[in-house]
């Protein structure tokens, strides 16, 4: 005769059979390179770059961005060096930020899956203030995606009025 199953067996085999399947690497695990010296991408596919300060690290930075969002790299750098002479730049975070100073930051940019998000750490003293509201109070966000227009103007226009507000101590 068959013994009974447990009730702590039945609430493990109901779990397991209802489980949904798990995807072969954690949200925090990096996508492995297929070739060497090719870039980590992290979850929703930012690129990881080793930290540094100067124009290196983030033109590393750019260069790994995966698609479209390459190009765009591209534009901002040139828009935030056009339009702050001098503008120090580094990569923390496995981002590129850009401030006046190395010890206070105006904007960053970070990939995600469908989008580059751009940090305007004091936002909230812009005008008009980007659209993307924050946990932090003075922060703001700007979501690009590849299929919506981005208003380089307005954008140029936001990085100069950041340039001439105290940055963000990080």
């Amino acid at each position: 005769m068959a013994e009974k199953p447990s009730k702590k067996s039945v609430k493990v085999a109901k779990k397991t059979a209802s489980a949904k399947p798990r995807k072969a690497a954690s949200k925090s695990a990096p996508l492995k390179p297929t070739n060497p010296g090719e870039v980590v991408l992290l979850s929703g596919g930012n690129p990881q770059i080793a930290k540094g300060d100067g124009d290196a690290p983030v033109k590393a930075y750019i260069a790994a961005m995966p698609g479209w969002k390459s190009d765009l790299g591209r534009r901002l750098d040139a828009i935030i060096e056009r339009t702050v002479p001098g503008v120090y730049k580094t990569v923390k975070w496995n981002s590129p930020f850009y401030g006046l100073d190395g010890k206070t930051w105006i904007v960053a940019y970070h990939c995600f899956n469908k989008y580059v998000k751009v940090t305007f750490f004091r936002g909230l003293a812009l005008n008009p203030v980007p659209p993307g509201t924050s946990k932090s109070q003075d922060t703001r966000y700007l979501d690009i995606y590849e299929d919506k227009p981005f208003d380089e103007a307005q954008f140029a226009d936001w990085v100069k009025q950041a340039s001439l507000l105290p940055g963000e101590k990080l």
